[in-house]
């Protein structure tokens, strides 16, 4: 990894590009040569991409981020509280950040300085918001890591450093599936010692109908954000999708407890992808599966931490019990 000192308190490590861990030409193949045909998360989160993300958090439907947000702005404090010792703030896909300020001005009121390492694949939203904080906190510091989730975990390794609490917002846990999720935590647990600590934020089983318009807004955002996909393989691997031919479309799926993303093909099509030599065909109404979004109910979350090797320290829900944030520590 690369290091760029950036203003004063602010230094960004990684590369300018995306991690070289993805394969984008690698896993279109495989993923559109399936069936049923599907294509990973990750692309999403380009700049493009990111930016809509941004925007979608901002929507009336979706109420994870505003909710999350809730439950941080009244137990900030609180939360703070459980952490005895001054500590470094790590967050995992911290985006802007909005959120993360809350935290921040917690831990700023409890300890008078702070160290902030943000994590996020997208490298202008990284410094974009890296530098928003480090000119609104005259006591922050920031070390940016500009890559995928295993960049951060492998950065962390690598420091030696105070105590850690280490932020997962915004329900990104949702987005892998169920044994992924424990695998991917198993890992992070593997990088803390028995001081640190791990925040959560967990979206909780509801009703179908908030939970599919929470992912196909009125305002058509979410749909451009699942299309943009399209888009960046037209431009990264010579595809010719087109993007009319194609609709958005969110699916709760009770027996998995997720919903799900798909972009339905508007009758039968080819598509030829240049960049891999591939020609794909589409019947009428087949879809490529894009994201998963698990939602966990309190029992799911209990053995979620246990199978990661962690405890449960404590847990806050808004008053309408939608979202959870939950306060973990490691256990040997």
């Amino acid at each position: 990894m690369s290091t760029d000192d950036g203003p004063e308190g602010l230094t960004l490590v990684g590369s300018t590009e995306q991690s070289t861990r993805t394969d984008i030409a690698g896993d279109v193949r495989v993923g559109l040569t399936s069936m049923p045909k599907w294509l990973p998360c990750i692309y999403f989160y380009d700049d493009a991409g990111s930016e809509l993300f941004e925007q979608i958090c901002e929507l009336p439907e979706y109420y994870p981020t505003r909710t999350e947000r809730s439950i941080l702005e009244t137990h900030a404090d609180a939360l703070v509280a459980h952490v005895q010792h001054r500590v470094d703030l790590v967050e995992l896909g911290s985006g802007s950040a909005t959120k993360t300020r809350l935290v921040v001005e917690a831990l700023l009121r409890r300890h008078g300085e702070l160290r902030f390492i943000p994590v996020d694949i997208s490298r202008s939203i990284l410094e974009e918001s890296s530098r928003s904080l480090v000119e609104d906190y005259d006591r922050l510091e920031v070390h940016a890591v500009a890559g995928e989730y295993h960049d951060g975990l492998d950065y962390l390794k690598q420091q030696g450093a105070p105590p850690r609490l280490i932020l997962w917002l915004g329900s990104n846990v949702g987005n892998f599936q169920r044994p992924d999720a424990t695998h991917f935590l198993q890992r992070l647990h593997s990088t803390m010692r028995a001081e640190d600590r791990l925040l959560i934020g967990i979206d909780l089983r509801k009703e179908a109908t908030v939970l599919e318009a929470a992912y196909d807004d009125a305002a058509g955002v979410t749909a451009a954000f699942n299309k943009n996909l399209l888009t960046r393989l037209n431009a990264d691997l010579s595809a010719d999708f087109d993007l009319d031919r194609f609709v958005h479309q969110s699916r709760w799926n009770a027996a998995e407890g997720r919903v799900e993303m798909h972009l339905v093909s508007q009758g039968r099509q080819s598509v030829c992808i240049k960049g891999i030599d591939l020609t794909v065909e589409f019947e009428d109404g087949e879809s490529i599966h894009t994201e998963n979004a698990y939602k966990y109910s309190a029992e799911e979350i209990e053995s979620l931490a246990t199978s990661a090797h962690f405890e449960a320290e404590c847990q806050w829900l808004d008053e309408a019990q939608r979202f959870s944030v939950n306060l973990w520590k490691p256990r040997s």
